[in-house]
């Protein structure tokens, strides 16, 4: 398996699989944060939050800013336009499949009419 799907990088979801990044991401979608914000609201440590956003960092998902002392992460929007292309790829594939029962039905349908 090369690690590529269409449109997204496997390695992607395995970042977002972990429940505190993904907690991380929620957080985020709201605007940035620091990592002492972060911290606090997730109730986390600050080393175990500097470790899930270097993953998350490391894997283009998050952008860092350094500010004087401060170190500022944002979501960046590429992983997750990817990220719903890929999804709507299924979202086509399944509806083409549901018009494809829906014309087989109506098939059946006509068939048993006298």
């Amino acid at each position: 398996m090369s690690g590529k799907s269409p449109g997204i990088d496997i390695t992607t979801l395995s970042a977002l699989a972990e429940p505190n990044r993904m907690n991380i991401i929620e957080l985020l979608r709201h605007g940035p944060l620091t990592v002492g914000e972060i911290t606090e609201k997730l109730g986390l440590k600050q080393p175990q939050t500097s470790k899930h956003l270097k993953v998350l960092s490391d894997n283009g998902i998050v952008e860092v800013q350094a500010e004087a002392n401060r170190r500022i992460y944002r979501l960046r929007p590429e992983p997750f336009q990817a990220l719903d292309s890929w999804i709507q790829s299924f979202q086509r594939v399944m509806q083409e499949r549901f018009d494809n029962l829906d014309d087989y039905l109506k098939e059946l349908q006509d068939k048993e009419k006298p």
